[in-house]
Order: structure tokens, then sequence, then C-alpha cells
């Protein structure tokens, strides 16, 4: 098993972890995966909405236990995969890690944006209020930094845990898919 052939991407909410992860396993004609679609199915099937899952799950691991022995499966019996996940750079270490960044407002503005264009989450309360709308992604990601940090003793938001930091509020979408081909380029052949 080639553990080279994996790209993990971290990162902040709505900093475009899951649209950069798919576009770069499209270019490279890997299988994309996401541990946040995952954790949506498991939080739909028990009626929650995405805030009071992770909330949830502050005191109950079970949704985060069967996501991640999910990614630990994965990374080790695939390879050619690209997973968009705040925890998989951590199971899966041999893997090229990124990490995308991005200013709490400026990732809710973007999110309100594009509702028009794909519809409203039904697993998560999108308020059209930006500044509404950045508090509860804050909330969302102290509460996934708190489980990890009690589940895995693990901080996702260090950024020495990466090979690659991009804040993607610099770039188009297109542009963070290259720089993460190009760094990724350039690892493989470090490696």
């Amino acid at each position: 098993m080639n553990h080279n052939t994996i790209i993990t991407v971290a990162g902040r909410v709505g900093s475009g972890k899951s649209s950069s992860a798919k576009a770069v396993a499209e270019a490279l004609g890997y299988r994309h995966f996401s541990s946040g679609d995952l954790f949506r199915e498991i939080a739909s099937r028990q009626q929650m909405d995405l805030l009071t899952a992770n909330q949830n799950a502050e005191k109950n691991a079970d949704i985060d236990h069967q996501v991640d022995s999910r990614l630990r499966e994965i990374g080790e019996t695939e390879s050619k995969l690209v997973v968009d996940s705040r925890t998989a750079w951590h199971w899966m270490p041999a893997s090229f890690k990124v990490y995308l960044t991005l200013d709490t407002l400026v990732a809710s503005r973007r999110i309100i944006e594009n509702i028009d264009d794909r519809g409203s989450d039904a697993n998560e309360n999108i308020p059209a209020d930006v500044d509404e709308y950045a508090k509860l992604l804050d909330e969302r990601y102290q509460s996934e930094n708190r489980r990890y940090m009690n589940l895995y003793q693990i901080d996702p938001s260090i950024e020495s845990n990466y090979d690659l930091v991009i804040d993607t509020g610099k770039y188009s979408l297109d542009e963070v898919v290259k720089l993460i081909l190009d760094a990724y380029s350039n690892w493989l052949e470090t490696s």
C-alpha cells in the first residue's frame, strides 16, 4: 500500500475543505472521502442538526468513534485517496497533510451567498445574518476542537501538523487546488 498517495485536507469551518478536496481528487483521478459527510449522515439518522450533533458529541463520542474508525480503516487499506476531515492527518500520518484557514466572517458570508446556488443544508441551520452565522461557525469549531482534545489529545488547528497551510481567503478555488497539486507533486518527489 502506497500511503504517499493519500492527501488529507483539514481546516477551519467553511474554509473550502470539501470543495478543494473534491477538485484535487478529480484532478488526480483519486477517490474523495469526506468525514463531514459521514458525520452529517449519522447525525441525520439520529434526527439532529449539525450544531446539536457536535454539541452532543462532546458528551457522547459514539459518532466520532464511528467516523474515526472509518478513517483509520480507509487509511490502512486504500491509496489514491483525498480525504477532507479535521482528524485524518492524525489517523493517516504518512499522508500529504493540508490545512485550509479562513476568517470566520468571510466563511460565513461565502456559505450564505452560496445557499441560493445549492439550497440549504438540511442538517444545518443557516441563518441569513452573516454575524449570527459566524458565531454559530465559531461555536461548532470550538466544539470540535474540545472533542478532539478530550478524545485524542490532538489539536487540529496547530498549523505545524501540516505539510501545507493555505489561507483560502487570498485565493480562488482553482488557485487553491493548483497550490495543493504543486506542493503535493514536490512532496512526492522528495518522499
